[in-house]
Protein backbone atom coordinates (compact mmCIF):
# COMPACT_ATOMS: atom_id res chain seq x y z
CA UNK A 1 0.00 0.00 0.00
CA UNK A 2 1.51 3.43 -0.81
CA UNK A 3 0.23 4.53 2.75
CA UNK A 4 3.26 2.49 4.42
CA UNK A 5 5.86 3.01 1.83
CA UNK A 6 6.77 6.58 3.65
CA UNK A 7 6.78 4.58 6.63
CA UNK A 8 9.08 4.40 9.22
CA UNK A 9 9.53 3.22 12.96
CA UNK A 10 11.96 5.57 14.94
CA UNK A 11 14.52 4.08 17.09
CA UNK A 12 12.58 5.27 20.08
CA UNK A 13 9.78 2.62 19.76
CA UNK A 14 12.80 -0.14 19.52
CA UNK A 15 13.89 0.97 22.52
CA UNK A 16 10.68 0.96 24.31
CA UNK A 17 10.58 -2.20 22.99
CA UNK A 18 14.26 -3.52 24.55
CA UNK A 19 13.04 -2.25 27.75
CA UNK A 20 9.62 -4.22 27.59
CA UNK A 21 11.62 -7.52 27.16
CA UNK A 22 14.01 -6.31 30.13
CA UNK A 23 11.45 -5.65 32.29
CA UNK A 24 10.06 -9.57 31.05
CA UNK A 25 13.17 -10.83 31.81
CA UNK A 26 13.38 -9.19 35.29
CA UNK A 27 9.49 -10.27 35.84
CA UNK A 28 10.94 -14.14 36.48
CA UNK A 29 12.82 -13.19 39.95
CA UNK A 30 10.66 -10.04 40.43
CA UNK A 31 6.62 -11.25 39.51
CA UNK A 32 5.14 -8.00 40.16
CA UNK A 33 7.24 -6.77 37.31
CA UNK A 34 5.06 -8.93 34.98
CA UNK A 35 1.80 -7.11 35.02
CA UNK A 36 4.08 -3.65 34.40
CA UNK A 37 5.30 -5.39 31.41
CA UNK A 38 1.89 -6.08 30.35
CA UNK A 39 0.89 -2.37 30.88
CA UNK A 40 4.04 -0.95 28.77
CA UNK A 41 3.31 -2.92 25.75
CA UNK A 42 -0.45 -1.79 26.20
CA UNK A 43 0.86 1.77 26.44
CA UNK A 44 3.69 1.47 23.74
CA UNK A 45 0.36 0.15 21.15
CA UNK A 46 -1.73 3.04 21.96
CA UNK A 47 1.00 5.64 21.51
CA UNK A 48 2.26 4.13 18.44
CA UNK A 49 -0.91 3.99 16.67
CA UNK A 50 -2.07 7.67 18.02
CA UNK A 51 1.79 8.87 16.61
CA UNK A 52 0.77 7.29 13.63
CA UNK A 53 -2.23 9.17 13.14
CA UNK A 54 -0.37 12.28 14.02
CA UNK A 55 1.64 12.18 11.63
CA UNK A 56 0.16 10.09 8.74
CA UNK A 57 -3.38 11.94 8.42
CA UNK A 58 -3.62 14.34 6.11
CA UNK A 59 -2.03 15.44 2.74
CA UNK A 60 0.75 17.80 1.39
CA UNK A 61 1.40 18.34 5.61
CA UNK A 62 4.87 19.27 4.42
CA UNK A 63 5.85 21.27 1.93
CA UNK A 64 9.20 22.38 1.09
CA UNK A 65 11.39 23.48 -1.94
CA UNK A 66 15.48 23.77 -2.54
CA UNK A 67 16.38 27.43 -3.66
CA UNK A 68 19.45 26.81 -5.91
CA UNK A 69 21.82 29.96 -7.80
CA UNK A 70 21.96 29.77 -11.45
CA UNK A 71 25.29 28.74 -10.87
CA UNK A 72 28.30 27.83 -8.83
CA UNK A 73 31.64 29.56 -8.08
CA UNK A 74 34.32 27.25 -7.95
CA UNK A 75 36.44 27.24 -5.05
CA UNK A 76 33.85 29.21 -2.49
CA UNK A 77 31.25 28.84 -0.65
CA UNK A 78 28.08 29.02 -2.35
CA UNK A 79 24.65 29.00 -0.49
CA UNK A 80 21.73 26.75 -0.78
CA UNK A 81 18.00 27.53 0.78
CA UNK A 82 15.75 25.14 1.98
CA UNK A 83 12.24 26.59 2.30
CA UNK A 84 9.95 24.64 4.38
CA UNK A 85 6.29 24.84 5.20
CA UNK A 86 4.31 23.00 8.15
CA UNK A 87 1.05 22.41 7.88
CA UNK A 88 0.14 20.35 10.68
CA UNK A 89 -2.08 21.60 13.60
CA UNK A 90 1.02 20.81 16.17
CA UNK A 91 4.76 21.70 16.26
CA UNK A 92 6.89 19.23 13.96
CA UNK A 93 10.34 17.91 14.49
CA UNK A 94 11.73 17.00 11.04
CA UNK A 95 15.33 15.40 10.02
CA UNK A 96 16.33 16.60 6.81
CA UNK A 97 18.61 15.00 3.87
CA UNK A 98 19.13 16.22 0.99
CA UNK A 99 20.93 14.64 -1.37
CA UNK A 100 23.80 17.08 -2.76
CA UNK A 101 25.85 15.98 -5.82
CA UNK A 102 27.87 13.44 -6.13
CA UNK A 103 31.19 15.38 -6.28
CA UNK A 104 31.02 16.21 -2.74
CA UNK A 105 31.16 13.01 -1.66
CA UNK A 106 29.41 13.85 1.62
CA UNK A 107 27.69 10.22 2.56
CA UNK A 108 26.23 11.83 6.40
CA UNK A 109 24.51 15.41 5.68
CA UNK A 110 21.75 15.73 7.99
CA UNK A 111 19.72 18.74 9.54
CA UNK A 112 17.37 18.68 12.30
CA UNK A 113 14.93 21.41 13.04
CA UNK A 114 11.75 21.75 14.34
CA UNK A 115 8.96 23.84 13.34
CA UNK A 116 5.67 25.21 14.96
CA UNK A 117 2.16 24.76 13.33
CA UNK A 118 1.68 26.77 10.32
CA UNK A 119 5.17 28.06 9.85
CA UNK A 120 7.53 28.40 7.55
CA UNK A 121 11.04 27.63 7.92
CA UNK A 122 14.32 28.99 5.49
CA UNK A 123 17.19 26.74 6.43
CA UNK A 124 20.67 27.68 4.88
CA UNK A 125 24.11 25.64 4.19
CA UNK A 126 27.22 25.90 2.27
CA UNK A 127 28.78 23.83 -0.26
CA UNK A 128 31.97 24.73 -1.39
CA UNK A 129 32.80 22.92 -4.95
CA UNK A 130 36.11 21.83 -6.35
CA UNK A 131 35.74 21.02 -9.47
CA UNK A 132 34.32 22.83 -12.45
CA UNK A 133 31.16 20.88 -14.67
CA UNK A 134 27.76 20.10 -13.69
CA UNK A 135 26.54 19.43 -10.21
CA UNK A 136 23.16 17.29 -9.83
CA UNK A 137 21.03 17.38 -7.07
CA UNK A 138 18.82 13.90 -5.93
CA UNK A 139 16.05 14.23 -3.71
CA UNK A 140 15.57 16.61 -1.02
CA UNK A 141 13.90 14.33 1.67
CA UNK A 142 12.20 15.27 4.99
CA UNK A 143 11.34 13.09 7.72
CA UNK A 144 8.49 14.21 9.81
CA UNK A 145 7.95 13.28 13.22
CA UNK A 146 5.28 14.63 16.39
CA UNK A 147 7.10 14.75 19.78
CA UNK A 148 6.30 11.17 20.95
CA UNK A 149 9.41 10.30 17.94
CA UNK A 150 7.79 7.02 17.60
CA UNK A 151 7.00 6.54 13.46
CA UNK A 152 8.27 8.89 10.78
CA UNK A 153 6.88 9.96 7.49
CA UNK A 154 8.91 11.02 4.70
CA UNK A 155 8.33 13.40 2.29
CA UNK A 156 9.81 13.52 -1.01
CA UNK A 157 10.73 16.83 -2.98
CA UNK A 158 12.79 18.62 -6.40
CA UNK A 159 14.51 15.57 -7.41
CA UNK A 160 16.82 16.19 -10.29
CA UNK A 161 17.82 19.77 -9.97
CA UNK A 162 21.35 20.60 -11.82
CA UNK A 163 23.48 23.59 -11.54
CA UNK A 164 26.71 24.16 -13.56
CA UNK A 165 30.41 25.31 -11.34
CA UNK A 166 31.84 28.00 -13.58
CA UNK A 167 35.18 29.86 -12.45
CA UNK A 168 35.29 31.54 -9.63
CA UNK A 169 32.94 34.80 -10.84
CA UNK A 170 32.36 35.78 -7.08
CA UNK A 171 36.10 36.98 -7.07
CA UNK A 172 34.91 39.35 -9.50
CA UNK A 173 32.66 41.20 -6.99
CA UNK A 174 35.30 41.36 -4.30
CA UNK A 175 38.25 42.82 -6.64
CA UNK A 176 36.07 44.69 -9.59
CA UNK A 177 37.17 48.29 -8.10
CA UNK A 178 39.64 47.95 -6.11
CA UNK A 179 42.54 48.77 -8.96
CA UNK A 180 41.38 52.40 -8.15
CA UNK A 181 39.79 51.82 -4.66
CA UNK A 182 41.82 53.42 -1.75
CA UNK A 183 40.48 50.55 0.29
CA UNK A 184 42.63 48.25 -2.12
CA UNK A 185 45.58 48.54 -0.07
CA UNK A 186 43.75 46.20 2.33
CA UNK A 187 43.62 42.94 -0.05
CA UNK A 188 47.47 43.69 -0.95
CA UNK A 189 47.38 45.52 -3.88
CA UNK A 190 49.80 47.87 -4.46
CA UNK A 191 49.79 51.63 -5.14
CA UNK A 192 51.92 51.78 -7.99
CA UNK A 193 53.08 55.63 -8.97
CA UNK A 194 52.95 56.65 -12.76
CA UNK A 195 56.04 57.59 -14.32
CA UNK A 196 55.82 60.18 -17.13
CA UNK A 197 53.11 60.47 -19.17
CA UNK A 198 51.76 58.03 -21.64
CA UNK A 199 53.08 58.91 -25.40
CA UNK A 200 49.28 58.40 -27.05
CA UNK A 201 48.48 62.42 -28.71
CA UNK A 202 44.99 63.35 -27.89
CA UNK A 203 44.44 67.69 -28.96
CA UNK A 204 46.91 70.81 -29.16
CA UNK A 205 45.51 73.17 -26.76
CA UNK A 206 45.80 76.42 -25.77
CA UNK A 207 48.38 77.14 -22.36
CA UNK A 208 47.22 76.92 -19.42
CA UNK A 209 49.03 77.66 -16.21
CA UNK A 210 50.41 74.76 -14.54
CA UNK A 211 50.54 72.70 -18.23
CA UNK A 212 53.63 71.07 -18.40
CA UNK A 213 56.47 73.14 -20.26
CA UNK A 214 58.23 69.84 -21.92
CA UNK A 215 54.66 69.62 -23.99
CA UNK A 216 54.62 72.85 -25.39
CA UNK A 217 54.60 72.60 -29.05
CA UNK A 218 56.45 75.23 -30.84
CA UNK A 219 55.38 75.38 -34.33
CA UNK A 220 51.95 75.75 -33.04
CA UNK A 221 52.67 78.26 -30.51
CA UNK A 222 54.57 80.40 -33.81
CA UNK A 223 51.70 79.99 -35.91
CA UNK A 224 49.12 81.22 -33.31
CA UNK A 225 51.44 83.98 -31.64
CA UNK A 226 50.55 82.50 -28.22
CA UNK A 227 51.44 79.58 -26.38
CA UNK A 228 50.05 75.79 -27.57
CA UNK A 229 50.80 72.54 -25.68
CA UNK A 230 50.14 69.27 -26.75
CA UNK A 231 47.47 67.33 -24.59
CA UNK A 232 47.85 63.47 -24.31
CA UNK A 233 46.00 60.78 -22.72
CA UNK A 234 46.55 57.49 -20.47
CA UNK A 235 47.42 54.76 -23.52
CA UNK A 236 44.26 52.70 -23.68
CA UNK A 237 43.02 49.42 -25.44
CA UNK A 238 46.52 47.20 -25.15
CA UNK A 239 46.08 43.55 -25.82
CA UNK A 240 46.01 41.38 -22.46
CA UNK A 241 46.27 37.54 -23.40
CA UNK A 242 45.99 35.01 -20.16
CA UNK A 243 47.45 32.06 -21.45
CA UNK A 244 46.51 29.02 -19.48
CA UNK A 245 49.05 26.10 -19.38
CA UNK A 246 46.73 22.92 -19.01
CA UNK A 247 49.19 20.56 -19.54
CA UNK A 248 49.46 17.69 -16.55
CA UNK A 249 51.91 19.98 -14.50
CA UNK A 250 48.98 22.25 -13.89
CA UNK A 251 46.90 18.82 -11.97
CA UNK A 252 48.78 19.31 -8.79
CA UNK A 253 46.04 20.08 -6.35
CA UNK A 254 46.48 22.71 -3.13
CA UNK A 255 43.61 23.00 -0.54
CA UNK A 256 41.35 20.84 -2.93
CA UNK A 257 41.81 22.51 -6.41
CA UNK A 258 44.19 22.22 -8.86
CA UNK A 259 46.67 25.01 -10.15
CA UNK A 260 44.49 24.78 -13.16
CA UNK A 261 41.63 25.53 -11.28
CA UNK A 262 43.64 28.72 -9.47
CA UNK A 263 44.74 29.51 -12.98
CA UNK A 264 41.33 29.79 -14.50
CA UNK A 265 40.14 32.00 -11.81
CA UNK A 266 42.57 34.36 -11.82
CA UNK A 267 42.13 34.63 -15.54
CA UNK A 268 39.00 35.79 -14.50
CA UNK A 269 39.34 38.35 -12.49
CA UNK A 270 42.40 40.24 -14.08
CA UNK A 271 40.19 39.86 -17.40
CA UNK A 272 37.67 42.27 -15.80
CA UNK A 273 40.36 44.48 -14.49
CA UNK A 274 42.06 44.66 -17.65
CA UNK A 275 38.55 45.67 -18.96
CA UNK A 276 37.96 48.02 -16.46
CA UNK A 277 40.94 49.83 -17.51
CA UNK A 278 39.76 50.21 -20.45
CA UNK A 279 41.98 47.63 -22.28
CA UNK A 280 41.49 44.65 -24.25
CA UNK A 281 41.06 41.41 -22.86
CA UNK A 282 41.52 37.88 -23.87
CA UNK A 283 42.91 34.21 -23.80
CA UNK A 284 43.82 31.08 -24.25
CA UNK A 285 44.49 27.49 -23.53
CA UNK A 286 47.37 25.01 -24.55
CA UNK A 287 48.78 21.50 -24.12
CA UNK A 288 48.98 19.90 -26.74
CA UNK A 289 46.84 21.74 -28.83
CA UNK A 290 45.73 25.01 -28.67
CA UNK A 291 41.98 25.89 -27.63
CA UNK A 292 39.54 28.14 -25.98
CA UNK A 293 40.72 30.77 -27.72
CA UNK A 294 39.28 34.49 -26.96
CA UNK A 295 40.32 37.50 -29.16
CA UNK A 296 41.31 40.23 -27.10
CA UNK A 297 38.56 42.85 -27.46
CA UNK A 298 36.76 45.46 -25.14
CA UNK A 299 33.56 44.98 -26.08
CA UNK A 300 30.88 44.68 -23.32
CA UNK A 301 29.94 40.56 -23.93
CA UNK A 302 34.03 39.80 -23.72
CA UNK A 303 33.27 38.78 -20.16
CA UNK A 304 31.02 36.24 -20.76
CA UNK A 305 32.79 34.72 -23.91
CA UNK A 306 35.67 34.70 -21.64
CA UNK A 307 33.44 33.13 -18.47
CA UNK A 308 31.71 30.14 -21.31
CA UNK A 309 36.03 29.97 -22.20
CA UNK A 310 37.07 29.04 -19.06
CA UNK A 311 34.07 27.15 -17.75
CA UNK A 312 35.39 24.14 -21.08
CA UNK A 313 39.10 24.68 -19.77
CA UNK A 314 39.84 21.12 -19.22
CA UNK A 315 43.66 19.28 -18.97
CA UNK A 316 44.18 16.62 -21.11
CA UNK A 317 47.11 15.26 -19.40
CA UNK A 318 49.55 16.09 -21.67
CA UNK A 319 52.80 17.62 -21.79
CA UNK A 320 52.58 21.04 -22.97
CA UNK A 321 54.05 22.01 -26.72
CA UNK A 322 55.83 25.71 -25.94
CA UNK A 323 56.40 25.28 -29.58
CA UNK A 324 53.01 25.07 -30.77
CA UNK A 325 51.93 27.64 -28.50
CA UNK A 326 54.92 30.32 -30.47
CA UNK A 327 53.44 29.14 -33.46
CA UNK A 328 49.89 29.92 -32.47
CA UNK A 329 50.55 33.38 -31.21
CA UNK A 330 53.13 34.29 -33.98
CA UNK A 331 50.46 33.68 -36.41
CA UNK A 332 47.16 34.92 -34.35
CA UNK A 333 48.38 37.74 -32.03
CA UNK A 334 49.94 40.29 -34.46
CA UNK A 335 49.86 43.32 -32.08
CA UNK A 336 52.29 43.54 -29.79
CA UNK A 337 50.36 42.33 -26.50
CA UNK A 338 51.08 41.68 -22.46
CA UNK A 339 51.39 37.74 -22.34
CA UNK A 340 50.18 36.36 -18.91
CA UNK A 341 51.12 33.08 -19.16
CA UNK A 342 50.09 30.92 -15.80
CA UNK A 343 52.14 27.46 -16.14
CA UNK A 344 54.77 25.35 -13.80
CA UNK A 345 58.71 24.83 -13.58
CA UNK A 346 59.36 23.09 -10.99
CA UNK A 347 63.52 22.52 -12.67
CA UNK A 348 65.88 24.49 -14.35
CA UNK A 349 66.21 21.76 -16.37
CA UNK A 350 62.17 21.98 -17.26
CA UNK A 351 62.53 25.59 -18.09
CA UNK A 352 65.71 25.55 -20.21
CA UNK A 353 63.73 22.98 -22.31
CA UNK A 354 61.08 25.78 -23.05
CA UNK A 355 63.70 28.47 -23.05
CA UNK A 356 63.92 29.26 -26.60
CA UNK A 357 60.02 29.50 -27.36
CA UNK A 358 59.66 31.96 -23.98
CA UNK A 359 62.77 34.14 -25.84
CA UNK A 360 60.85 33.66 -29.29
CA UNK A 361 57.66 35.12 -27.60
CA UNK A 362 59.28 38.08 -25.64
CA UNK A 363 60.53 39.55 -28.69
CA UNK A 364 57.36 40.45 -30.44
CA UNK A 365 54.91 40.78 -26.89
CA UNK A 366 55.59 41.92 -23.15
CA UNK A 367 56.23 38.42 -21.67
CA UNK A 368 55.12 37.41 -17.88
CA UNK A 369 55.67 33.84 -16.70
CA UNK A 370 53.36 33.54 -13.72
CA UNK A 371 54.36 29.77 -11.94
CA UNK A 372 53.97 28.81 -8.37
CA UNK A 373 56.04 27.61 -5.14
CA UNK A 374 55.75 24.25 -3.72
CA UNK A 375 53.81 25.27 -1.11
CA UNK A 376 54.75 21.58 0.38
CA UNK A 377 58.07 21.80 0.78
CA UNK A 378 57.64 24.77 3.41
CA UNK A 379 57.29 22.49 6.28
CA UNK A 380 60.25 19.95 5.45
CA UNK A 381 62.28 23.28 5.18
CA UNK A 382 61.17 24.97 8.73
CA UNK A 383 60.49 21.74 10.65
CA UNK A 384 64.21 21.36 12.40
CA UNK A 385 65.97 17.79 11.00
CA UNK A 386 66.19 14.98 13.98
CA UNK A 387 67.24 12.05 12.06
CA UNK A 388 69.58 11.64 9.18
CA UNK A 389 66.15 10.93 6.95
CA UNK A 390 64.50 13.85 7.66
CA UNK A 391 68.37 15.65 6.97
CA UNK A 392 68.07 14.73 3.36
CA UNK A 393 64.05 15.44 3.00
CA UNK A 394 65.31 18.60 3.92
CA UNK A 395 67.86 19.19 2.19
CA UNK A 396 66.10 18.04 -0.91
CA UNK A 397 63.38 20.83 -0.57
CA UNK A 398 65.75 23.46 -0.17
CA UNK A 399 66.97 22.19 -3.40
CA UNK A 400 63.90 22.50 -5.17
CA UNK A 401 63.20 25.40 -3.34
CA UNK A 402 66.46 27.07 -4.34
CA UNK A 403 65.34 26.13 -8.26
CA UNK A 404 62.53 28.11 -8.11
CA UNK A 405 64.11 31.17 -7.39
CA UNK A 406 66.84 30.60 -10.22
CA UNK A 407 64.20 29.97 -12.78
CA UNK A 408 63.60 33.99 -11.69
CA UNK A 409 67.14 34.90 -12.35
CA UNK A 410 67.08 33.04 -15.89
CA UNK A 411 64.05 34.46 -16.99
CA UNK A 412 65.14 38.19 -16.25
CA UNK A 413 68.81 37.18 -17.22
CA UNK A 414 66.87 37.32 -21.14
CA UNK A 415 64.11 40.59 -20.67
CA UNK A 416 61.38 37.89 -19.31
CA UNK A 417 59.36 39.36 -16.63
CA UNK A 418 57.81 36.68 -14.33
CA UNK A 419 55.54 36.40 -11.32
CA UNK A 420 56.41 33.39 -8.47
CA UNK A 421 53.90 33.39 -6.04
CA UNK A 422 51.58 31.08 -3.76
CA UNK A 423 48.46 29.07 -5.24
CA UNK A 424 46.13 31.69 -3.00
CA UNK A 425 48.39 34.64 -3.66
CA UNK A 426 48.01 34.06 -7.13
CA UNK A 427 45.24 36.45 -8.29
CA UNK A 428 46.67 39.55 -6.21
CA UNK A 429 50.33 38.60 -7.38
CA UNK A 430 48.80 38.91 -10.81
CA UNK A 431 46.70 42.00 -10.54
CA UNK A 432 50.04 43.97 -8.91
CA UNK A 433 51.72 42.97 -11.54
CA UNK A 434 49.52 44.31 -14.43
CA UNK A 435 49.34 47.79 -12.61
CA UNK A 436 52.45 48.00 -12.48
CA UNK A 437 53.35 47.11 -16.01
CA UNK A 438 50.60 49.72 -16.83
CA UNK A 439 51.73 52.56 -14.65
CA UNK A 440 55.39 52.24 -16.08
CA UNK A 441 53.50 52.20 -19.34
CA UNK A 442 56.29 49.27 -20.36
CA UNK A 443 53.49 47.77 -22.89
Amino acid sequence: MKIFKPFYIQPRFFYAGIGIVVLFALSYFIPILFNVAQLSILILVLLFILDFLIVFLGKNKIEAKRILPDKFSNGDKNQIKLEINNNYLLTIHLEIIDEIPEQFQVRDFKIKESIASRKTRFIQYDLRPTERGEYYFGNLNIYASSVLNIVAKRFTFENGAMVPTYPSFKQLKKFELLNINQNSLEYGLKKVRRLGHSMEFEQIKDYVLGDDLRTINWKATAKKNQLMVNQFQDEKSQPVYSIIDKGRIMKMPFDGLSLLDYAINATLVISNVVLKKHDKAGMLSFSKRIKNVVIAERRSSQMQLILEALYNVKTDFFESDFSRLYASIKRHITHRSLILMYTNFETLDGLERQLPYLKAISKSHLLVVIFFKNTELNSLIKNKAETIEQVYDKVIAEKFAFEKRLIVNELKKYGIHSILTTPEQLTIDTINKYLEINARGLL
